[in-house]
């Protein structure tokens, strides 16, 4: 707009300062409007097209896209109750492993307190195989893809989210954007949905995160993100078509 103001000013003063005949500055305004009009128009046009549709949206993985093996078939895996599981493994390991500070060799090293050997190989075979997509979520997802969002993971997730993707292909409709193994930081410490904003560049109230969780969702909303607390697709999709997200398809 500035470019093609900068052009037709110019001609126009010409025309008035150094006219000399009168049919010059006519014919002259003649030829350089319409190829002005068609510039602006074709500028306006492109940035239109080029323009980020917003709001971004944000995505929890473990139970809200993705079933979490860890509550049923991780304790069947060792043979023991989840509470008692619970009762014996490492306070913090999995946290460790999650933010990045250990590998999976340590982890299996220090998984148990009493730092018993387990089959590391198993135990990841028996969470791939637990790893469904959350019933209904694939189609919401695709919904959302057709309709042209832009769509990141927000998870807390070890380098094994790489066993997901394997198996489901998430990123057929989001990016693996922000995985607490990546970033060294675990929601809802809300250092991470703020390093999350600034990686995204936008407005925290462009943005909307859908978790499981509701501390998880509180921490985003203290920050201005706008959270949604997943409990079924069905109640997900009726809050996102509230807050304005088109979750229409060619078929309906």
């Amino acid at each position: 707009m500035v470019l093609m103001g900068g052009v037709g000013v110019p001609s126009f003063s010409f025309c008035c300062l150094f006219q000399t005949r009168p049919t010059r500055p006519l014919c002259l305004k003649f030829r350089l409007k319409p190829s002005s009009s068609h510039s602006i128009t074709t500028m306006a046009l492109t940035n239109n097209t080029n323009e980020r549709k917003l709001p971004v949206l944000l995505f929890d993985i473990m139970d809200t896209l993705v079933r979490d093996p860890f509550y049923q078939d991780v304790p069947a895996f060792f043979g023991m109750p989840l509470k008692e599981l619970i009762d014996i493994k490492h306070p913090t390991a999995w946290i460790e492993f999650e933010k990045g500070l250990i590998d999976e060799i340590e982890l299996a090293r220090k998984f148990f307190k009493d730092g018993r050997d387990f089959d590391l190989e198993g135990l990841k075979t028996c969470m791939r195989s637990g790893y469904s997509y959350i019933e209904g979520i694939e189609q919401l997802l695709l919904s959302l893809k057709k309709n042209n969002y832009e769509m990141h993971a927000f998870t807390n997730y070890p380098i094994w989210y790489q066993l997901i993707e394997d198996k489901l292909k998430l990123s057929k409709y989001l990016s693996w954007t922000f995985c607490s193994c990546t970033f060294g930081k675990r929601k809802p410490d809300t250092e991470f949905y703020k390093e999350v904003v600034r990686h995204l560049n936008v407005d925290p109230t462009n943005c909307i995160f859908v978790d499981d969780r509701q501390t998880n969702v509180d921490a985003a909303i203290e920050v201005g993100i706008r959270g949604l607390h997943f409990k079924n697709v069905k109640l997900l999709s009726e809050n996102l078509s509230l807050m304005g997200i088109d979750i229409s398809t060619d078929e309906e």
